[in-house]
């Protein structure tokens, strides 16, 4: 962010004050001077003694009639043209009517110029080999997927998600993306990083954190507990470097991984224009009922496209290997075009963290920068259970609540369901509270058995499955899991 002077200022009032109003002379607020830029500043100092009810601050500076001040929590861009039809410049007009960027246009670090990108390589000091956690990480960040970061995190920003799940500036953001390594010998703040992955040059890195986190404390706040059953809690203090590297990012090619993946400015270009945008996530081969739930959703947000959006990076020991899960995919969006042309398919590369509610905020912002309205949250989404009493670490509707608590500000809508059951072939799939309302019997099978059939050639039931992914699943056999 550009430091002004006016960043300085907080406004602190007793209650709201319509937007379209705040650029008005003698306003009932009292203004005072932080003597440093808010995000600098921590809630208490934004608040004052005794607390403000209402503080506002300046967080984009156009003229006196475009630019008012607004809460620390809003995008820098809700204080602009609040008094006009439009709400750019047009400077970052969107490309669809899809919904706007988190921060308010999407971030792309990609160097544009062969002399530039030349000149950042000549200039770096050490060369770091990405493993495929980062890999996707540099991905979502050179491309936008993480907007408004313009990079690793640095010590500031990691402290400020970590704490509270918001950026420095007040924006929500539900995990921390750190660079992590293990040997940060000879490193100093303003030495460039090459970063290379899979034999390219992917991007330079200028360094302007390094620091040795305190990763108990960052498991406890993101994942809920320090303890080691938790698998992505046991990675990060187990397996991943002790040191975090932060700083600007300078992409010098997009990442490619062994399954085709779309930038977010690439998936725009195929949503329709003028139709809501309702996001799916997942991590696991498409079954009958989380299609069934697809459906539901897509009817029930009128005339709306539905972007599927797996995850297709590293997720927990156990899981559906990536590319396997790419060919059923495309299987399934080979088989279902025809009947479903408002679905839209495109395949994430990023790390499941299996962090329950915050990563679902996570899953809302990266869904946001690709263009969704609307963002589904099944039944215990990114949840994760102990590695050794196989207990939940989250509650089954905890995602859930925690999106929708932070809807209204991410200007994301919930779309939440519960599971969907199959209660035989005349209504087929309805929700698990209407089939116990109805004393409908449920057919189940347990993921459990679905493996134990898989391997043994057993039959599996079509009302669970679509025979394509069984196929595929089938052939893959034991190298299918990760």
């Amino acid at each position: 962010v550009p430091v002004n002077r006016g960043h300085n200022y907080a406004f602190r009032c007793t209650e709201p004050i319509e937007a379209t109003k705040r650029h008005l002379p003698d306003l009932p607020w009292t203004k005072v001077d932080l003597g440093k830029p808010f995000w600098q500043a921590t809630d208490a100092e934004l608040r004052g003694t005794p607390p403000a009810p209402i503080t506002y601050v300046f967080k984009s500076f156009g003229d006196t009639h475009t630019t008012v001040p607004v809460e620390p929590h809003e995008s820098e861009r809700a204080g602009r043209f609040v008094r006009q039809s439009k709400t750019e410049c047009g400077i970052h007009t969107r490309t669809t009517s899809a919904g706007a960027p988190h921060g308010g246009s999407l971030v792309d670090l990609m160097v544009k110029d062969a002399a530039q990108a030349k000149a950042l390589t000549a200039a770096t000091v050490k060369t770091i080999e990405l493993n495929e956690r980062q890999a996707c990480d540099v991905f979502c960040l050179v491309n936008g997927a993480f907007s408004p970061l313009s990079g690793f995190m640095d010590e500031t920003a990691y402290n400020a998600v970590v704490k509270d799940m918001r950026l420095p500036e007040k924006q929500l953001f539900g995990l921390p993306v750190t660079l992590d390594l293990s040997d940060v010998e000879g490193l100093k703040s303003g030495d460039k990083l090459l970063l290379r992955w899979a034999g390219e040059d992917v991007a330079v890195l200028e360094a302007s954190s390094i620091w040795r986190p305190n990763k108990v404390v960052e498991a406890k706040e993101v994942y809920g507990t320090s303890s080691l059953e938790h698998p992505s809690v046991y990675s990060l203090i187990a397996e991943q470097g002790s040191f975090y590297v932060g700083g600007r990012l300078h992409g010098l090619a997009s990442p490619k991984f062994r399954y085709p993946v779309q930038t977010p400015v690439e998936v725009r270009k195929t949503l329709p224009e003028g139709k809501d945008v309702v996001a799916f996530q997942n991590r696991n081969p498409i079954h009958r009922a989380h299609f069934e739930l697809l459906k539901c959703a897509q009817r029930d947000v009128a005339d709306s496209t539905l972007l599927v959006h797996p995850t297709c990076g590293p997720t927990q020991p156990g899981d559906i290997d990536g590319i396997v899960r790419i060919d059923t995919y495309e299987a399934l969006r080979k088989e279902t075009e025809q009947e479903y042309p408002m679905f839209r398919w495109a395949y994430l590369p990023y790390s499941m963290k299996m962090a329950g509610p915050r990563e679902a905020i996570q899953h809302m912002i990266i869904r946001k920068n690709f263009g969704a309205t609307h963002f589904i949250i099944g039944r215990d989404m990114a949840g994760t259970k102990s590695t050794i009493t196989g207990d939940d670490f989250y509650g089954a509707y905890d995602a859930q609540e925690t999106g929708k608590k932070h809807s209204a500000e991410l200007g994301v809508t919930v779309t939440h369901y519960e599971n969907m059951v199959y209660v035989g072939p005349e209504e087929g799939y309805v929700q698990e509270s209407e089939a116990k309302k109805q004393g409908k019997k449920v057919a189940k099978l347990s993921g459990t058995e679905f493996r134990r059939r898989l391997r043994s050639g057993e039959e599996i039931p079509e009302w669970f499955a679509f025979k394509s992914v069984v196929d595929i699943l089938r052939k893959a056999g034991d190298k299918a899991f990760c």
